[in-house]
């Protein structure tokens, strides 16, 4: 469980005094992995400011797989970390501004209110270790009233063997602005072994909202650890999608969602193919914290080959008038795989509304033979129903972002099935 809290009640130094104290703390959930055996880089090394079409092709092609153009086509702005150097750092819109988090901590003093209050530094060791040696991550910030014309894109590149990717993410929509962000985290192909912990703090103020899609595209040797917090503000809206549909070999995430003021509102939506031997521990928490609240956390999860998915999911009803879906459907496409679905409500009002459905099944044989009699081959009628069972209908979304999402899904699906 990541703690939130409502102000930050210590000094940063405080936050940072905490992280020392937890750099041993295990997680609560997920498999534990010893930090100690990857690259532990001293520093984030200098930033740099490059044309992405100037990355080698293959960058360019398994950045391509995570939702990254690098002709920046269709971007109002961009963001390429790899390792732990920033190769590309900027909006291209009036009222928007992307930066690495480094520079962000520079050039505003107040940024450092922010820092660690939308996830808690001493959560566990992977927040700790980030908390003391931060190697860049993203600051996206919409100003008042600005609503981005296209998506933000943002990659999270490892091409070092062994490293470990530290970074954090501080994104802020001011009141009454409108951001959408692409964030696409993938590894060169010959990458054997590394680690990625990324700490993302979201802050959607009054009437803001915020749409966020992350699509992973990991290496099968690549274990990965977000961290994940949230704090909207009264009338705001966050959206966030998930796309894995990769091998890895062990990822864990629980983002929390935190409706503070009255009126606001989330949508989390994950979708997962486990392939190979991959161990997800994955999940999502809403608390309502004001009236008039609403929330779904929608989870789509495929267990192949011999994978394993546990998907969590919590929510929490702290205030009146309030309203959340949770709701996991699986399928296990092997006699190795496995799913197992923890749905959570726990409500602490009597006037409010909580409801989750799980299921976990295999693809209906009749199904199959329908569309064999109609002239599939069982792996094209296979494809299709997996297909129509990982499409999860995103309201919400402005056309064009919608297009853009489908179209992500379409470049995962060709080399799924």
């Amino acid at each position: 469980m990541f703690r939130v809290s409502k102000v930050p009640v210590d000094t940063y130094e405080e936050r940072l005094e905490k992280a020392r104290k937890a750099l041993d703390k295990e997680p609560l959930y997920g498999p534990d992995v010893d930090i100690n055996q990857f690259l532990l880089e001293a520093a984030a090394a200098e930033e740099k400011e490059i044309p992405l079409t100037e990355l080698p092709e293959e960058y360019r092609r398994q950045a391509l797989h995570a939702g990254i153009i690098t002709s920046e086509e269709g971007r109002s702005g961009t963001f390429f970390q790899q390792d732990t150097k920033v190769l590309c750092a900027h909006g291209k819109q009036e009222g928007l501004e992307v930066m690495s988090t480094t520079r962000a901590l520079k050039k505003y003093d107040w940024l450092y209110d922010y820092l660690w209050t939308g996830v808690s530094s001493d959560s566990d060791k992977y927040t700790a270790a980030v908390a003391l040696h931060r190697t860049h991550g993203y600051f996206i910030r919409t100003l008042p009233g600005t609503k981005t014309t296209f998506p933000v894109q943002a990659c999270l590149f490892i091409s070092k063997k062994d490293l470990v990717q530290r970074v954090h993410n501080i994104i802020i929509a001011e009141p009454g602005s409108e951001l959408h962000i692409i964030t696409g985290c993938t590894t060169s192909e010959d990458i054997q072994s590394a680690m990625h912990i990324g700490i993302s703090e979201f802050f959607v103020k009054e009437g803001a909202k915020i749409t966020f899609t992350m699509v992973h595209s990991w290496n099968k040797e690549v274990h990965v650890r977000p961290r994940t917090g949230v704090i909207v503000e009264e009338g705001g809206t966050f959206i966030n999608n998930y796309i894995c549909l990769k091998e890895v070999s062990t990822l864990q995430m629980y983002p929390t969602v935190f409706l503070r003021g009255m009126g606001s509102r989330a949508r989390l939506n994950s979708i997962i193919y486990g392939l190979g031997i991959s161990r997800f521990d994955i999940g999502a928490r809403a608390v309502f914290e004001a009236p008039k609240t609403r929330a779904e956390i929608i989870a789509r999860v495929i267990a192949d080959d011999a994978s394993e998915i546990i998907s969590r999911g919590n929510m929490i009803g702290l205030s009146k008038d309030v309203k959340g879906h949770l709701e996991c459907h699986g399928l296990i496409l092997s006699d190795y795989g496995r799913i197992v679905a923890i749905p959570e409500l726990d409500a602490k009002q009597k006037d409010l509304e909580l409801s989750h459905e799980a299921a976990v099944g295999k693809l209906a044989e009749e199904q199959i033979l329908y569309l064999m009699s109609r002239g599939l081959t069982a792996d094209q009628a296979t494809s299709l129903l997996v297909r129509g069972f990982l499409n999860v209908d995103i309201e919400g979304l402005p056309p064009a972002l919608e297009e853009e999402t489908k179209r992500l899904m379409e470049i995962e699906y060709s080399d799924l099935l």
